[in-house]
């Protein structure tokens, strides 16, 4: 996995529809099903961990992009 859609496709085969309208909350949501995966030994821990870096860079990303915004 190399992007956040990536992420999203790979949570679609396990049934996992994730959108609220806030980005952020998005991201964050995907965070916990994809420590539900992994807890549930359904990922490796290697996918699990990029997956997760991804996630968390988007998220740094977006919060950044916001507090600039609110300037």
């Amino acid at each position: 996995m190399k992007t956040v859609y990536e992420i999203q496709q790979y949570l679609k085969k396990y049934g996992t529809i994730i959108y609220i309208g806030d980005r952020v909350a998005d991201l964050e949501l995907m965070e916990s099903e994809l420590k539900d995966l992994h807890q549930a030994q359904l990922i490796e821990t290697r996918e699990f961990t990029t997956a997760l870096l991804i996630l968390r860079h988007e998220i740094q990303l977006q919060k950044e992009k916001s507090h600039n915004k609110d300037r």
